[in-house]
């Protein structure tokens, strides 16, 4: 018999493994890996004071358990000719939300998704070259998906990324 999700060990229904607690070393090696992606393991293993051997292992783990999603450079948006940068929410039709979800994942500029509680369902950032790229994708593509019932736009004046705590 199957474990259910949340109960002993095996794995949920996407078949990823349940979370496994991380040590100071794990997180340790996490923030390194969040403020430089490119680090070498010798880097990592020497910061976090473990063997190569043990700092490989520990990311492998990491990546395997679905704790590391993966690698990846942080973009300036405005030089790389995005400008207009917005938080779009959205109210749906109740229980939609994977059909909305695959949608919204196509949608040009889209960079983060969420289904959230509180006074709208989805919360959507999108990056755009210019206000009228914007314009064209809240009215002629978010406001096209039958499942959408309002949006509200919320435009990006400046932004941070918070490099992780050391």
């Amino acid at each position: 018999m199957a474990d259910r999700p949340g109960e002993g060990g095996g794995t949920d229904e996407a078949g990823t493994p349940p979370p496994r607690p991380l040590d100071a070393i794990d997180q340790d090696i996490l923030r390194m890996l969040q403020a430089d992606g490119r680090a070498s393991i010798r880097s990592v293993a020497e910061r976090v004071h473990v063997s190569r051997a043990n700092a490989y292992a520990r990311i492998n783990r990491l990546v395997e358990d679905g704790v590391i999603r993966g690698f990846g450079a942080r973009v300036d948006h405005e030089r790389a000719g995005h400008g207009t940068s917005a938080y779009i929410t959205l109210k749906i039709v109740q229980n939609s939300w994977r059909t909305v979800r695959a949608q919204l994942r196509q949608l040009p500029g889209a960079s983060h998704i969420a289904l959230v509680g509180g006074d709208f369902d989805v919360l959507l950032l999108v990056h755009t070259p210019d206000n009228r790229a914007l314009r064209e994708l809240v009215l002629s593509r978010l406001q096209a998906i039958p499942e959408v019932l309002s949006t509200r736009t919320l435009l990006v004046f400046e932004t941070e990324d918070l490099e992780p705590q050391g």
